[in-house]
C-alpha cells in the first residue's frame, strides 16, 4: 500500500468493539495451553504471509480457527470468545481488501488473548501457584521477557507475590504500548494504522492500570485516533497522538516502582475484574524504593528491534535453543501439544537474537518454518531436529562460515515431508509390508523349516516400518482430533525415541541371524555347501510345474 494513498480499514469500525471487551473478568479455569500455542503461531502465521500468498494465509487463519474451537471451551468469557470469532472473521473479509486492515484484525486479536491469559493466570496466582506454573512460562514469552525477567517473574510467583507478577507484565505491556504509539505518524499511512492497531493491542492488556496514570488512558482515546486516522483527519490526530503518548508516559511512570511485598498469598491480584480495578490501581501505585528498568526491544509483530547488548543477544539465542530442547523432548514422548507450546517460544527468543544472525540469508525464511511445523498435525521429534539444524546452519552462515547441504535438505524435507503427508504414506508402506510376506508364503509354502525361517527375518526387519507407518498415523490421528489416547501412539514407533535405537538393532540381528540359517540350510540342501545331497537335474522333459516343498 503506497504511503500517500487512503488507507481502506473496514475493520476500523469494528475497533472500538474490540476496545469495549479490553475490561475482561479474571476467571480461574485452565486454558489450553497447546490450543493458546497453535492458536498464536497461526495468527502469526497469517501476519506474515498476507499479502504475499493469499493461500497460505487462508490456510493459517483456517488453522486458526480450529486452534480456536479447542481453546474455547477454556475460556472463561463468552464474550472474549465472541470477539475472537469476529477477529478471525473480519480477518478473513480484509483477505480481498488490503494487508493493512488483516494484520490489523490479527493484532486485535492477539490481545484479546493474552489479556485473558493474564486474567487467568493472575487469579490462579492468588489461589494455587503450583498450578500456574506453565501459564507464566507462556505469558512470559507472550510479553517478550528476557531470561532474567522470566526468572524474576517466577521467583515472585513461587514467593506468592501475586502484584509483583502482574507488576512486571504491566510494566512491559506499558513499554511495548509506548513503542508501538512512538511509530504512529499523523499520516494516512497502513504503517501507521499498524502501530495504532499495535498500541491499542498492548492497551487491552494494561487497561487497568492505565487507570492510575495522570493524565490516565481511555479506551476513547484510542477509538477517536483509530476514526481520525481513516478518516484522514490528520491535525486532530495530530492532538490525539500528543494525548495518548503523554498518558503512556504516565502510566510507565507508575510502573517504574514495584508494588509492596505481599504479607499474604491471598491479597487480591492486580488483574481484576472491572468491579475491582480500583483496587489493582491502588495496588499498582502504592511504590517503594524506584528500580532503574531499561526498556526492553518491542515484539517481533512490530517489525523493529531496540538497542541491546551482547548479553541479551546471546540470552535470546540460547532460549530459541532452549525452547527448541523442550519442543524436542516434549515430541519425543509423544506429546505434539507440548511441543508446540514450547516452540511458540522461539520466534519471540530470535527477536533479540545478534544482529548478525537476525541479518543472515534465510532467517526469515526460517522464522517461517519454525510457524509452519509447530502449526502441524502429527509434530514429530526428526521435525523438530530439522528445525534445530536449520538455527544450527544459521549461525554457521552468519558466522561467515559453510552451511551442510544435509542440513538444509533435512529442514526443506521436514516441510514437505510431515503431518498428514507423513502420515498418510507411512501407512500405506505398513499395509505394502504385507504383500511381500503373503507371496513368499504363497510362492515356497510354510512346511520347509529354511523357508519359514527367511520368512521370519524378512519380517523382522519390515517390523520397524509397519510400526512406524500405522502408530505413526494413529498419533497423527489423534493429534488432528484431539484424543489423548491416540495421541500418543508414536511412542510405540522405534524411531520416535533412543530407546527405539536398541531395539531396532536387536530386530536387525535377529533377522540376520534367522537370515543366515535359512539360506545356509538351503544351501546345504541344494548341495552348494558340505553335509548335504546332490541337486536334483530336471530331465529337459520335465513338466514345467515344480513342489518347492518337496524338492528343496
Amino acid at each position: 500500500m503506497n504511503r500517500n494513498r487512503t488507507v481502506r480499514l473496514a475493520g476500523a469500525a469494528a475497533a472500538p468493539a474490540f476496545l469495549t471487551l479490553a475490561l475482561l473478568s479474571g476467571g480461574a479455569g485452565a486454558q489450553n495451553l497447546g490450543a493458546y500455542g497453535a492458536l498464536a503461531q497461526s495468527l502469526d502465521a497469517a501476519a506474515q504471509s498476507s499479502g504475499q500468498n493469499a493461500v497460505a494465509t487462508l490456510n493459517a487463519l483456517d488453522r486458526a480457527g480450529t486452534a480456536l474451537d479447542r481453546l474455547v471451551p477454556t475460556l472463561n468469557n463468552p464474550t472474549v470468545v465472541t470477539g475472537l470469532r469476529n477477529a478471525l472473521d473480519a480477518a478473513r473479509a480484509a483477505q480481498a481488501r488490503t494487508p493493512a486492515e488483516l494484520q490489523a484484525q490479527l493484532l486485535l486479536a492477539r490481545g484479546l488473548m493474552r489479556r485473558s491469559l493474564y486474567d487467568q493466570t493472575v487469579t490462579v496466582l492468588a489461589v494455587s501457584p503450583a498450578n500456574a506454573a506453565d501459564r507464566l512460562r507462556v505469558l512470559a514469552r507472550e510479553f517478550g521477557l528476557d531470561a532474567a525477567g522470566t526468572q524474576a517473574l517466577q521467583a515472585d510467583a513461587r514467593a506468592g507475590q501475586v502484584s509483583r507478577v502482574a507488576w512486571r507484565l504491566q510494566r512491559e505491556g506499558a513499554a511495548r504500548l509506548s513503542s508501538a504509539l512512538g511509530s504512529v505518524t499523523p499520516t494516512r499511512s497502513a504503517a501507521s494504522y499498524l502501530a495504532l492497531a499495535r498500541a491499542t493491542s498492548w492497551f487491552t492488556v494494561v487497561q487497568d492500570a492505565a487507570r492510575a496514570a495522570q493524565p490516565p488512558l481511555e479506551t476513547a482515546q484510542f477509538n477517536s485516533a483509530l476514526t481520525q486516522l481513516t478518516s484522514g483527519d490528520l491535525n486532530a490526530l495530530g492532538t490525539s497522538l500528543t494525548g495518548l503518548r503523554q498518558g503512556a508516559a504516565a502510566l510507565r511512570a507508575t510502573l517504574l516502582s514495584p508494588p509492596a511485598a505481599q504479607t499474604s498469598s491471598a491479597q487480591t491480584p492486580a488483574a481484576q475484574t472491572p468491579a475491582a480495578s480500583s483496587t489493582s490501581s491502588a495496588q499498582t501505585s502504592s511504590a517503594q524504593t524506584p528500580v532503574a528498568q531499561t526498556p526492553t526491544a518491542t515484539s517481533p509483530t512490530t517489525g523493529t528491534q531496540g538497542a541491546a547488548t551482547g548479553s541479551t543477544q546471546a540470552n535470546g539465542l540460547a532460549t530459541a535453543y532452549a525452547a527448541l530442547g523442550r519442543a524436542l523432548t516434549a515430541a519425543g514422548h509423544g506429546d505434539p501439544e507440548g511441543a508446540r507450546t514450547a516452540l511458540g517460544g522461539v520466534v519471540p527468543a530470535l527477536a533479540s537474537a545478534p544482529a548478525a544472525l537476525r541479518g543472515a540469508p534465510g532467517f526469515d525464511a526460517y522464522l517461517g518454518d519454525v510457524q509452519n511445523i509447530g502449526a502441524r498435525a502429527g509434530l514429530r521429534a526428526d521435525d523438530v531436529q530439522a528445525l534445530i539444524a536449520g538455527l544450527g546452519a544459521l549461525e554457521r552462515r552468519a558466522g561467515g562460515e559453510g552451511v551442510s547441504l544435509l542440513d538444509r535438505w533435512s529442514l526443506g524435507t521436514s516441510q514437505w515431508l510431515g503431518g498428514a503427508v507423513r502420515a498418510l504414506l507411512g501407512l500405506l508402506l505398513a499395509l505394502a509390508c504385507a504383500a511381500p510376506l503373503y507371496l513368499l508364503q504363497l510362492a515356497f509354502g510354510g512346511r520347509n523349516p529354511y523357508w519359514r525361517a527367511i520368512s521370519a527375518a524378512l519380517a523382522l526387519l519390515l517390523l520397524p516400518t509397519f510400526l512406524d507407518g500405522v502408530f505413526g498415523f494413529l498419533g497423527w490421528l489423534g493429534d488432528l482430533t484431539g484424543l489423548g489416547l491416540l495421541r500418543g501412539a508414536t511412542n510405540f514407533t522405534l524411531s520416535q525415541a533412543p530407546y527405539g535405537l536398541g531395539l531396532h538393532g536387536l530386530l536387525v540381528a535377529l533377522a540376520l541371524g534367522l537370515a543366515t540359517y535359512g539360506f545356509r540350510g538351503l544351501c546345504v540342501q541344494f548341495g552348494l555347501l558340505g553335509g548335504g545331497r546332490t541337486k536334483v537335474q530336471t530331465p529337459v522333459a520335465a513338466p514345467t510345474s515344480l513342489d518347492w516343498d518337496e524338492e528343496v
